[in-house]
């Protein structure tokens, strides 16, 4: 099994000459020939150099690692049973899968609650978020879930007021919070904003608590995708030359005349902002959380990557020591905006492995009477079924499943299926289910009932692109969840799922499915 395409991918926009016969150990062409053009990764990077490090075209892509680790979600299957209900009565005219309760209540006084359980990891400063921020906020809205804002968006801001290092007003991070909470309906699901190094200097979570009444914020460590800090490029010298003197790390110096220069003469177009990484210790975590419930705020989360199992363990015991009410763990591979292309398949802890110790972790702490933080896994998630493995496999500690990339996909795609209607273009694929909002989105006719028409005229095509992909997640999960006789999330357990493979339960716990049942079985058949 091939693990990694090493010479060449569409994230970089690199192809082999010779795509049918490719050295397995370097990627390269079995034959490279003198005078080629260089279309593979090497050859790009030849007179392109860093720039090839990164995905491309950067602002209008989400990127995720293509690597095929040994063990995935893949390798465990879903369990059913013939037998009885549990959070419900056994009776086959109550027990249908429309009647599974996906409901979930979580915080330190359960005061958070979600329609569904889903939860968008941060989504920051990147040209994609922000390009899509309306159909994310409303959409998350109206299906009473959770989106986090991520880090940078203050800092990249060009009309944020910063006074002596710190925010005292916005116009992005303002927006992005108040689209939330004008759609949000009976308190159901939360906006979360996030912070990094540079956003922590800014004083930005003191803002959004003090000034704009967020009640949740979330310190972040990482991501999945890579082990650095967050990227952007940059194309407006003056925006460029800004975040440099806003204290971002800036690549070329947009300040140095020579750089100023070689970028006005064409030599390359963009800039890279880069953020600095943290430098956890126990003191200042604690440090940390405390100003923030001085500052007023009334949950506190904290999201962390891909790092080595130590790392992970202090998350989760930090998580346990300080109250922390969300811990969400994101495997690698993850998607984003922009990271190191390499770094995303060659980095960190794959998913299964590291909310297999996620779990492990958890149970060490839960099994000595201490508190223990609801947990989040997130890498890769997209459908049903892998939400209810996440489930199964961080059972009983995890309440929500984390996901960005799909989401972001179906805010896309309805964006772009609502401006092919404006246009009269409709694609043909698109055009068989009929030429109008109402008759192409399937959930349009009840968001109208529910709504009105005035309101429903005024959502983004974006914000019914994700409500829709949310209701076709709630059904198809309430049917894998009744056909385990689950009726509620809360009643998934380990034993609910099974391993394919011997590595899969070695790595997991997960019993082997040869294995699952053999001595209930058993006294079945000697009754």
């Amino acid at each position: 099994m091939s693990l990694t395409r090493v010479n060449s991918s569409a994230a970089t926009l690199t192809k082999n000459r010779t795509e049918d016969s490719i050295v397995p150990t370097s990627g390269m062409c079995v034959t490279c020939v003198d005078g080629c053009i260089g279309m593979c990764e090497i050859g790009k990077s030849a007179y392109r150099g860093h720039e090839v490090i990164y995905p491309q075209p950067f602002g209008v892509i989400t990127t995720a690692g293509e690597k095929a680790y040994p063990v995935d979600y893949s390798h465990f299957n879903i369990l059913g049973t013939a037998v009885g209900a549990e959070g419900i009565e056994a009776d086959s005219d109550k027990a249908i899968f429309p009647n599974v309760n996906l409901e979930v209540r979580f915080g330190h006084d359960n005061g958070l609650k979600f329609k569904l359980p889903i939860m968008i990891p941060g989504i920051g400063s990147t040209d994609v978020a922000k390009n899509n921020w309306d159909g994310l906020a409303i959409g998350t809205a109206l299906a009473g879930t959770g989106l986090t804002i991520g880090e940078n968006v203050v800092g990249m801001d060009p009309e944020a007021v910063i006074k002596k290092g710190r925010v005292v007003d916005t116009s992005d991070l303002k927006r992005r919070v108040n689209l939330f909470k004008d759609n949000q309906r009976d308190g159901w699901g939360a906006t979360i904003v996030q912070s990094n190094i540079e956003d922590t200097r800014l004083g930005v979570q003191e803002y959004a608590i003090e000034t704009l009444g967020v009640e949740c914020v979330e310190l972040k460590w990482g991501q999945g995708a890579k082990n650095i800090g967050g990227e952007v490029k940059i194309k407006d010298l003056k925006k460029a030359q800004l975040l440099y003197e806003r204290g971002y790390v800036v690549i070329p110096n947009p300040t140095d005349p020579h750089v100023v220069e070689s970028f006005k003469a064409g030599a390359f177009k963009e800039f890279e902002r880069h953020s600095r990484v943290g430098m956890v210790t126990e003191e200042g975590f604690a440090t940390r959380v405390e100003e923030l419930r001085k500052a007023g705020a009334k949950y506190i989360f904290l999201k962390t990557g891909a790092y080595r199992p130590s790392d992970l363990a202090r998350a989760v015991k930090f998580s346990s020591k300080y109250k922390i009410d969300l811990l969400t763990v994101d495997g690698a591979g993850g998607g984003t905006g922009m990271s190191p292309w390499r770094m995303m398949n060659e980095w960190g802890i794959p998913p299964v492995e590291l909310h297999s110790l996620l779990y492990q972790y958890t149970k060490v702490l839960a099994d000595k009477g201490e508190y223990t933080a609801p947990i989040v896994p997130a890498g890769g998630f997209t459908f049903e079924d892998q939400m209810y493995k996440g489930f199964a496999m961080g059972a009983p500690f995890t309440k929500l499943i984390g996901m960005a990339r799909a989401p972001l996909a179906a805010t896309m795609v309805g964006k772009t299926i609502g401006k092919s209607i404006e246009n009269h273009q409709i694609p043909v694929y698109v055009e068989r289910f009929g030429q109008s909002m109402d008759e192409i989105f399937v959930t349009a006719f009840d968001l109208r009932k529910e709504l009105g028409n005035a309101e429903f005229e005024k959502l983004p095509a974006g914000a019914i692109g994700l409500y829709t992909y949310y209701e076709r997640l709630a059904q198809g999960l309430r049917q894998l969840l009744a056909g385990n006789r689950k009726f509620g999330l809360e009643y998934i357990t380990r034993n609910d799922i099974c391993s394919l493979t011997p590595e899969a339960a070695q790595v997991s716990g997960i019993q082997y499915v040869m294995d699952i049942d053999k001595e209930e079985a058993a006294n079945i058949l000697k009754g």
